[in-house]
């Protein structure tokens, strides 16, 4: 019998691909990342593929890295496989043309995507897969999740035995990342399907020296396109050999698929032609119709290419009249998206074009659900006698008026089948928690099993929603819970932010996780939410588990006590059977991160036994129209008509009409949000504070401030409002307050660590809100910025500038945010910045929020992101422009300065400004100097005066900076980089540096360490870290820096001012704590973990300034003294290390005592070089 098991999309493609794979290369994408990672954990722990060796896996910098190597892997007789997605495989074109000319059977596994366009979206489309298809490669397209594995089979075999590449394809994220009961394919019954003559057929022609030939010649215009015509044969068998493929996989598992699937109704007349997981979706709407006495089908595209119009035509019934075809994909400016355009060719080819009707439509960009009523949609169009061509489905398109209308949702999920929405915050273990829900559900009952996870695009705290099914049927619903039976809302502030129980089915339970009494819950429930409960007679519970997770000292992950309710509630598994469940996966989950953790949560589930309560609620609440009440009266118009509609997760109903075409959204955003999801937040304790502002400076989010007001300000201040006199004699006479902004903060506690004199205490969010609340409302509108007081390149100082990066969605104790926020305080108001893909763009500009904004002025950073890769040549250009359009207005000044009878103020600024046009302060002074005396320029009638006026804003010198992770620093993004960093030019480059890819989920980059355990590198790394900054220094005219605020906060400063202020390049690499590192102390504790990498020599400080060399002095400067703890101290904090001690001992530490020496050796380096004497000096001149 089949052995059954509950896994993904990505899991199942990897099961397959490690059977046939001498070798991978891999390289991090969202969300084909997984894939990779399960080849690697795999073989990490000695499991043998099919040739009887454990996969020899490389992970390159890049994807076109990837392809390199999978082409000289393939070239050298290795089965090899990869598996990207998105930009990832647009990179890889260019290496797909060489392997598929040169006929080699490789596989490219893609969980496909969506392309960066307008804006980035992670998310599930064909518009990567179909850029691909004119590169030779055979292409395969899996539906389901028991497809990916059936499949991705028939991928391996047929491109063996084909010579022709595969690239295998299924939905990103609808199918990757869904996860289904399936039955497994066993090894063994593999085996006996591999043609092993092909295989030795192909060793037999790779290169080798023993019997050389010669690849990738060059070919001149008498022979090129003969031999472009010479492979013809080799795709022209490729639909047959799928096809029989398809058959010997049947006769392992007993599951038929063909190139070209038929389902529905034999004498069909309306038929849908599409492929992915839109299949699954309209087979089951199909069973729908035809039970209610329609007659429709389906064709599910498997081979895509090469595309065999024989195998459609014998798909389809012989009644068909009309088809539509489905694209999950856009063509702009094409006659039709390609799917649409082969089904019309392969028609008319045939002599079928004239007699069936056909229609194309658009669904499902960027993982739009797609749900039967769109599939209703779809076959209702087919009903008129001019059904709308090139339409789209489940968007309200009001401005080209392509759109279907869905008239109604349709039920179509099979009768029995159990629905369950889990509504959570990013890093409370919800997802976690329900992924091993699901698993223990399928895997130890008879139940088919469904689950799904949606986010935001924010980082941990973000929101997401668990979408978990299961039932004695099989479960085709590959779309969103839209009715459900159980609904769990873990984050009591969701409760006014979400309509939470929209669909919830008559009798269906209710559990809220809440420290409310009834009482309480009469004020803070929403009346709609109180009618629905008492409406549909809900079975309402609540539960307080963060104060069991805070008993049994989880913090704020409550996921085992919410699902240990989730079980008793549920009665899926008998309680005591669930119980004994849950352990042996906690023990399984958590075991790598030691016996404290497992025994936490272990605790958890006992305690979260007892902790559930039902909820007697009155019958009044179904008429009620009392309850909690969010207004927004102060909104503009983008905020009020887009806004808060995506935030209320309600985007899905806004029209084409509401979004801006070119991508663009304006800043300050992020300001509206007030999600208020902090457990925990600081209490400031006037009476202790030195008012030295380092918790402000080190805040992530900009979530505390100080004011600085006046007497009169102070008048009619609440008597909440406590300040004290504030110090320095700058400041005399005026009153000093830390002003927390309760509702924006996310509870991670750096301020109140790092703060030497215990002024802030960490107090429950409910307990600060209504005061602090009423209290910023009053600074807001009372108290003025005293921005001009203080120097803003000292610590307190620079915390009185408005922070123009404000409420990100990065997580809570996050270490990138710190620097990035800090320095729009310095230079915010004319910064640039060009951003590399990652942590920092997604925390950085998620739609439709972002935290960057402006100060009184309108001014403040402008920010862009054009890819991964480019961010050190998108940057540059950017700074090229400027560059270019000052020199413009510097040419119009020169020529205005020839002018006679201009006024002597003027032609001072004029000249002022030339001088000193790159110097920010002094730019912007004289400028404004010559725009407040421009009209003499008009009064001469000169022309230029408008051009002038018309280039105002270039007065300013602009600050140009360019932001990125480690992974796009060291690895992908490191060519560019190195290049622009040669160039001179005068450009900041800020690296975040968490030493992994902490964007994709903490995979390995050249930033991570030796022995460091991350994804990519599951038995601890093997190589060293990449000396980014001692490799720029060798450029002698780059400005570097190595900083890190936890360890020193005045060199931060003292490195950005002297970076922005050299004329030149420069490079700031910052050391990032981060949620990837499994720091053992937590997140709040992130500065002191920084300050623990410097102490034991982990890290080091430093300087490099060029301008130090024309004083004659060594530009080396080494901030930091000699290592005063031991680096294993800091090594054993962090589970990065800690787990492979756990895991493997002996490599742990050997790999550690290699680090030791390998940064003791780093350190004396460093101290070497920073006590030599300049080069030039006069004593070494006089030698």
């Amino acid at each position: 019998m089949a052995k059954m098991k509950t896994m993904d999309g990505n899991n199942a493609t990897a099961w397959i691909a490690y059977a046939l794979s001498d070798t991978a290369a891999i390289y991090p994408i969202t969300p084909s990342s997984v894939m990779g990672e399960v080849i690697d954990e795999m073989a990490a722990h000695g499991t043998k593929n099919l040739m009887g060796q454990t996969v020899a896996v490389r992970e390159m910098q890049s994807e076109a890295g990837a392809a390199g190597t999978v082409h000289g892997m393939l070239a050298a007789g290795s089965l090899t496989s990869t598996y990207t997605a998105s930009q990832g495989l647009l990179l890889m074109i260019p290496n797909m043309y060489k392997i598929a000319g040169e006929l080699l059977p490789g596989v490219f596994h893609v969980s496909a995507r969506a392309i960066a366009s307008h804006a980035l979206s992670i998310f599930g489309d064909h518009q990567d897969v179909m850029a691909c298809r004119q590169t030779g490669f055979s292409m395969l397209c899996s539906c389901s999740v028991q497809e990916c594995m059936d499949l991705a089979l028939v991928a391996h075999l047929s491109a063996i035995e084909s010579s022709v590449p595969m690239l295998h394809f299924f939905d990103g994220f609808r199918t990757s990342h869904e996860i289904q009961k399936i039955e497994m394919i066993d090894y063994e019954d593999i085996r006996k399907i591999v043609p092993w003559d092909k295989v030795e057929e192909f060793r037999a022609n790779a290169m080798s020296p023993d019997h050389p030939h010669i690849r990738g010649t060059a070919q001149n215009p008498d022979i090129y396109f003969q031999n472009v015509e010479a492979g013809n044969a080799f795709h022209a068998a490729v639909p047959a050999i799928v096809e029989a493929n398809m058959k010997k996989v049947a006769s392992i598992t007993g599951r038929r698929h063909h190139l070209f699937e038929y389902n529905g109704a034999p004498d069909a007349e309306r038929v849908i032609i599409s492929m992915g997981s839109s299949c699954e979706v309209i087979d089951e709407t199909i069973q729908h119709m035809n039970a209610n006495g329609e007659r429709v089908g389906l064709v599910r595209v498997h081979l895509y290419r090469p595309f065999s119009a024989a195998h459609l035509l014998k798909a389809l019934p012989a009644t068909t009249k009309k088809i539509t075809v489905l694209d999950r994909t856009k063509e702009p400016g094409s006659l039709g998206e390609p799917l649409y355009l082969d089904v019309c060719a392969a028609l008319k080819e045939t002599g079928r074009g004239d007699d069936i009707q056909v229609t194309g439509g658009r669904y499902g960009l960027g993982s739009k659900d797609f749900t039967p009523g769109m599939v209703k949609a779809v076959y209702d169009n087919m009903l008129g006698c001019q059904p709308k061509n090139h339409f789209t489905v489940g968007i309200e398109d009001d401005v080209t008026n392509l759109s279907l209308d869905v008239e109604k949702e349709l039920d179509t999920v099979p009768e029995g089948t159990i629905q369950c929405k889990f509504f959570g915050l990013g890093a409370d273990g919800t997802v976690g928690a329900n992924k091993q829900a699901i698993k223990i559900i399928g895997d130890n009952t008879d139940l088919y099993a469904q689950a799904y996870f949606a986010y935001d695009s924010k980082k941990s705290g973000g929101f997401t929603v668990s979408h978990l099914r299961f039932g004695k049927k099989p479960i085709q619903s590959c779309y969103l819970i839209s009715h459900a039976d159980y609904i769990a809302c873990h984050k009591a502030a969701y409760v006014t932010q979400y309509d939470l129980l929209d669909g919830i089915k008559d009798g269906g339970t209710f559990v809220l996780n809440s420290d409310w009494t009834l009482e309480e819950m009469e004020k803070q429930l929403p009346a709609s939410m109180k009618n629905i409960i008492a409406r549909k007679h809900l079975k309402f519970y609540n539960i307080d588990a963060v104060k069991v997770a805070q008993e049994v000292g989880l913090g704020g992950r409550i996921n085992m006590i919410m699902q240990t309710a989730f079980f008793k509630l549920a009665n899926v598994i008998p309680f005591e059977k669930a119980v004994e469940l849950l352990k042996e996966s906690i023990k399984k989950t958590y075991g790598s991160k030691g016996d404290k953790i497992v025994n936490m949560n272990i605790a958890a589930v006992d305690k979260g036994m007892d902790a559930l309560q039902e909820i007697v609620y009155p019958e009044s609440w179904a008429t009620t129209t009392e309850g909690a009440v969010v207004t927004h009266d102060n909104d503009d118009e983008y905020i009020r008509e887009v806004v808060r509609p995506i935030l209320a997760q309600r985007g899905d109903k806004l029209p084409v009409s509401a979004m801006w075409p070119d991508g663009t959204m304006p800043t300050g955003t992020a300001a509206c949000e007030k999600r208020g999801v902090a457990i925990l937040v600081p209490e400031w304790q006037a009476d202790k504070c030195i008012q030295c502002c380092q918790c402000s400076f080190v805040c992530p989010h900009a979530t505390i401030r100080p004011y600085v007001a006046t007497d009169d300000e102070l008048a009619g201040a609440p008597e909440s409002f406590v300040t004290k006199d504030a110090k320095g004699k700058e400041l005399k006479g005026m009153h000093f307050r830390m002003q927390v902004y309760t509702e924006d903060c996310l509870g991670c506690g750096s301020c109140a660590e790092v703060c030497p004199a215990d002024a802030l205490v960490m107090k429950p969010l409910a307990t600060q809100m209504e005061t602090q609340k009423q209290n910023l409302a009053f600074a807001q509108d009372n108290v003025s910025l005293k921005n001009n007081i203080l120097d803003r390149f000292t610590l307190k100082g620079s915390q009185l500038q408005q922070p123009l990066h404000e409420f990100s969605g990065a997580c809570a104790g996050c270490g990138e945010t710190p620097y990035v926020k800090v320095l729009t305080q310095l230079f915010g108001e004319r910064m640039y910045i060009a951003n590399a893909t990652g942590c920092s763009s997604i925390w950085g500009a998620s739609s439709p929020t972002t935290p960057y904004t402006v100060n009184e002025e309108g001014c403040g950073p402008t920010w862009g992101n054009s890819l991964f890769e480019d961010a050190a040549e998108y940057g540059l250009g950017m700074a090229s422009a400027v560059k270019q359009r000052r020199l413009k207005l510097a040419d119009l000044v020169k020529q205005a300065l020839a002018e006679e009878g201009l006024d002597a103020a003027l032609t001072e600024a004029m000249q002022n400004w030339l001088d000193n046009m790159d110097d920010a302060e002094k730019s912007k002074e004289y400028g404004e100097a010559v725009m407040a005396n421009i009209a003499s320029l008009h009064d001469v009638n000169c022309p230029l005066a408008h051009e002038i006026e018309d280039m105002e804003e270039h007065f300013t010198k602009k600050s140009c900076w360019i932001f990125g992770g480690d992974g796009w620093a060291y690895d992908i993004g490191y060519g560019g980089l190195d290049h622009v960093l040669a160039s001179g030019e005068d450009i900041n480059v800020l690296v975040l540096d968490t030493e992994v890819y902490s964007n994709t989920g903490g995979q390995a980059s050249k930033a991570t360490p030796l022995g460091a355990i991350a994804q990519f590198a599951a038995a601890g790394k093997r190589t060293g870290k990449k000396d980014l900054g001692r490799m720029a220094m060798t450029y002698g005219y780059v400005y570097v820096a190595s900083i890190c605020m936890g360890a020193n906060k005045q060199q931060v400063l003292k490195a950005f001012k002297e970076a922005e202020a050299y004329k030149g390049p420069s490079l700031i690499i910052a050391y990032a704590p981060c949620i990837n590192q499994g720091i053992r102390k937590g997140m709040g504790k992130s500065m002191e973990e920084g300050k623990l990498a410097v102490d034991t020599g982990y890290w080091r400080l430093y300087r490099y300034n060029p301008d130090l060399a024309k004083e004659k002095k060594n530009p080396f400067v080494l901030d930091c003294k000699a290592p005063t703890a031991d680096i294993m101290d800091f090594l054993a904090g962090e589970n990065r290390y800690a787990a492979l001690k756990k895991k493997d001992p002996a490599t742990a530490e050997k790999l550690n005592s290699e680090l030791r020496d390998l940064y003791a050796e780093r350190t004396a380096i460093y101290t070497q070089i920073a006590d030599l004497p300049y080069a030039l000096s006069d004593d070494n001149e006089t030698k």
